[in-house]
This record gives C-alpha cells, structure tokens and sequence, in this order.
C-alpha cells in the first residue's frame, strides 16, 4: 500500500472542523454597518451563490444586497457559524446536511477531511425501549491498528455506558470526544417490550488518533456449486482509496466472481467521482453512458448534467489532507448482471446513488433496513470570491472557515424522481444484529446470510438468533439518532471537472 498522505498532513493537516450546531443563537458584541465583517460577507456570498435552495430562502435573496446598510446590519450581527445556520432551508426536516466548519476546531465528521481524528470504531446507536431515553450502542467494526483495536474492543461488541454514566438520548454524543471510557455489556437479552442489558467488570478506554480509514474493509470468495460469490465490505467513497477499490475488482476478476454481495450498510457516502468509478467496476459493459445526472440552483444550471460511465479512474494521493491526483488507472471490470446490496439505516448519499442509478443498467437485490434518503450532495465553498468561491488554493489565508452547504440533487440517468428512503426488497430486524454480529463474512450474519440463500437457493445453516420483532415496530427512524455515521454525504472533490463557468 502506497503512503497515504505526507508528514505535514500528520502534523498540521488534522484539525479540519466539526459543525457548530449548538452555536446558532450566538451573536457577536457589536453589529457595525459601515463595513461588512470579512468572514460573514464570505459566508452570505456565497451560499447566495451556491446554495441549492437559495431561491426559496428570503434572507438569501439577491435583494438582500441592494441597501448597504441594511446588508452589513445583517451579515454582522452574528458570528460565521449562527449566519450560515440561519440561512439554512427548513433547517432538519428539508435541509438535514449542510454545515460549515472551522479548521482551528477538532473534527468530528467531514466530507472533506480524509485524515481525521478517531477512536478506530464505527458504531450504531439504538435504543433499549420505545421511550428512546436510554441507549446502547453496537460496535459495526474495528478499524485494524486503531485505538478501538489496541483497547481490545471488537465487531458485535455492545457499549452500555460513558465515561461511568448510562449511555442515553443526551449524552450519547461523547462517543466522538477525543478520549472515552466505556462499560461493555456482558449480556443482551429481548423481551416483547425491551432490550436488557448486563455489565462486564472493568471499563475500556479509547483515545482518537489521526486514522485515514481504508474503506476497502473485507474481501472474501465463496463458492457453492458454480456460484464464485464474492462479499466486498465497502465503508466509504473515499477517493484517496480508489486504487485499493480497484485493485479489490482486479482480485475478483482473477478470483472468477460471477455473483457479488456488496455490503454498504456503514457506507455513509463520500465522492462522487469514486461512486461512478463503482459502477464501472461492477460492470464495465455501459462505458460512456451517462450514469447520474446532478441539478444546481438556478445560478449555475449551465453545471447541471450528466457524469457518465469511464473506463478509467483518478487516483489521487492526501496533500495537505487535500486528495491530489496522481495519476489515471484502467478500471478493472466485471460484468455482472446481478448485484446483492446489504443496506442499513446508515446507508446514505453515495451509497443510494449507487443503487438507484445502477438499476437501471443491471439487476439490484437490496437487503437490510430502509436507508438514511439523502439524494442531495455539496461541494467545499472556500473564502475565494475571484474563483466563485470554490478555489481551496486561492482561498483567504486570512481566516478558516469553509462551508459544506447542499448544492445539488442527484437523479439516475432517467431522471426518476428518487423515493424518500430505499426499502429494501428484504427486510431484517436491525435488532436481530446485537445477537448475530459476528466477523465479517461469516454466515451467521442474517444479513449475508439472506443474500447467499437468495444467490444459491439453499437455505444456510446457522445458529443465528432472532430478536422479538415487536421491540423493532416500535423504534422510529433509527437513522435520525446516528447522524455522526450518516453524514459523510456526496462530495465533488474535484468540482473545477465539471464547472463549465
């Protein structure tokens, strides 16, 4: 495996930012209307021009700038952070994904920050009862060599309480402090109307580093009869792992996989560039047809059109935490005709674009949960207003604010209008995985395990447990109380491809 970024993105490349959710109310001193405040004047401009639903927001409104005065009252009586919120679109029912950050704070989740400060583990919050108060949470995966992995903890591994305390509705977020102390569960049990935990002894305690996850996290081939199965867990469109995605098709082509299970059910999104790359390795029979089609506001509609199908992939290398291209690579493609997606309440944006916009090319079997609905995208505005603000090299060095607004919808090639989430054609209880969250590609996976019964006709024999259905139809939206794992997003990292302006 190549170096993945340099020495300087160790030292100084880590500390892209997290959202200021809480900070929406602040306001500064003083609200001077001589002159606008430089970083609010950055924030306003250019969301007026990029924002996807600018037209529908009033304090984003062209006329907004025709009084002077008026315009420098406004911009400068709040700080960066409570500006941008503030100009949101019916802010967490339509508009559930943008955000702005500032790189002297820590990060938490970005779609832009590849290296980023973590414990090693991705998890899922769920809760114990139908008063959604007090929770849990399930350890999806370890990342290999991480904090999480040295502390000892594993996949199916189950987290009842932080820092001493039970894990609950308002605390469940120090998960992603920088150092956690955390009590395992010994037991998990159902009954009809709850989860019922017991503690072990003793406590785990887990310190973020500086990790760029290789989303290329498992590779296995099965064989049944003249079915060479192949199960890829894919757990982000990262695009400075494109090579490693690649080189996973190149071992399945050599391997003979003529059926493939594709597990996004950790897959938040990521790169759109790499989800088009995908499709070309699941099948490479549709090169140049058009793939996804992208809509922008009515400011840059000479953007809107279609990314299409390519015989070839960038491959880029992290500078300065930045991916840079390196070079180009013959995809390497198989040509199936089937596909089996294992999907989850974690499963969003680039995830479902792969789903909705391959289907209508091959066949695509969905297993799992419904998924997050987050057909929309961004790309990173920077303070760089010659270059329509979407210039990192020629940004402000003056300040660190960036914002990561919604720009886009995306639609397949048809232009289909997209559901609100994707049901799956099979559904599993996301319960049923506290008792059967085993390693990766073991067959007492429910979640596999349907997708190879549907693949071989035979029905697999395990010991998997099931839990009480009646615990599950009482939960709603699993996904709203795991945004940390939902908003990785669709990006265009290398927007300046497609701006024709």
């Amino acid at each position: 495996m190549k170096l993945k970024y340099i020495v300087k993105t160790l030292l100084v490349g880590l500390v892209f930012t997290a959202c200021s959710k809480d900070s929406d109310s602040d306001t500064k001193e003083t609200a001077a209307t001589t002159t606008p405040d430089e970083i609010n004047n950055f924030v306003w401009k250019a969301m007026n021009s990029w924002y996807y639903w600018q037209s529908n927001v009033a304090d984003l409104s062209d006329s907004k700038i025709t009084s002077t005065a008026a315009y420098n009252s406004f911009i400068n009586g709040k700080t960066p952070d409570a500006l941008f919120y503030s100009l949101l679109y019916q802010r967490g029912t339509v508009d559930r994904f943008s955000w702005i950050e500032n790189s002297n704070e820590i990060v938490q989740v970005s779609k832009i920050a590849e290296v980023e400060k973590k414990g090693g583990f991705s998890y899922a919050i769920y809760p114990k009862d139908a008063s959604n108060t007090n929770m849990v949470a399930l350890i999806n995966y370890i990342v290999p060599g991480s904090p999480a992995a040295l502390a000892g903890l594993k996949r199916g591994d189950v987290i009842t309480k932080i820092n001493g305390s039970q894990l609950t509705s308002s605390n469940y977020g120090q998960l992603e402090d920088i150092q956690i102390t955390v009590t395992l569960a010994a037991s998990v049990q159902f009954t009809s109307s709850n989860m019922v935990t017991t503690d072990k002894a003793g406590t785990v305690t887990v310190t973020k580093t500086a990790i760029d996850e290789n989303p290329v996290a498992y590779y296995e081939k099965k064989v049944y009869g003249a079915k060479n199965v192949g199960y890829l867990v894919f757990n982000g469109f990262k695009s400075d792992y494109n090579d490693e995605l690649n080189a996973a098709f190149a071992k399945m082509k050599s391997d003979g996989i003529n059926e493939l299970v594709l597990d996004l059910r950790y897959n938040g999104g990521g790169s759109l560039e790499t989800a088009v790359a995908l499709a070309q390795m699941i099948n490479g029979s549709f090169t140049n047809k058009p793939y996804i089609y992208l809509d922008f506001n009515n400011k840059h509609n000479n953007v809107d059109g279609y990314e299409n199908l390519s015989e070839k992939v960038n491959i880029f290398n992290l500078v300065d935490n930045e991916p840079t291209f390196q070079r180009e690579e013959n995809i390497n493609s198989l040509t199936l005709t089937n596909i089996y997606v294992l999907v989850s309440f974690q499963t969003a944006s680039a995830s479902e674009l792969t789903i909705q916009c391959l289907k209508k090319y091959i066949n695509v079997i969905t297993i799992g949960e419904e998924t997050v609905g987050k057909f929309v995208g961004s790309n990173t505005l920077y303070d760089s207003p010659d270059y329509n603000y979407i210039s990192y090299a020629n940004r402000s060095t003056k300040h660190k604010w960036q914002l990561q607004p919604i720009t886009f919808s995306y639609y397949n090639k048809d232009k289909d209008p997209n559901p609100a989430k994707i049901i799956p054609d099979y559904e599993i209880n996301p319960y049923s995985t506290f008792l059967n969250l085993v390693e990766f590609g073991n067959v007492k996976d429910p979640y596999l395990n349907k997708a190879l019964e549907l693949i071989t006709g035979q029905t697999m024999r395990t010991a998997a447990k099931n839990a009480d259905a009646s615990l599950l139809l009482k939960i709603d939206n699993l996904a709203a109380l795991n945004p940390t794992n939902t908003a990785k997003g669709l990006y265009i990292e290398n927007f300046k491809r497609l701006n024709k302006e």
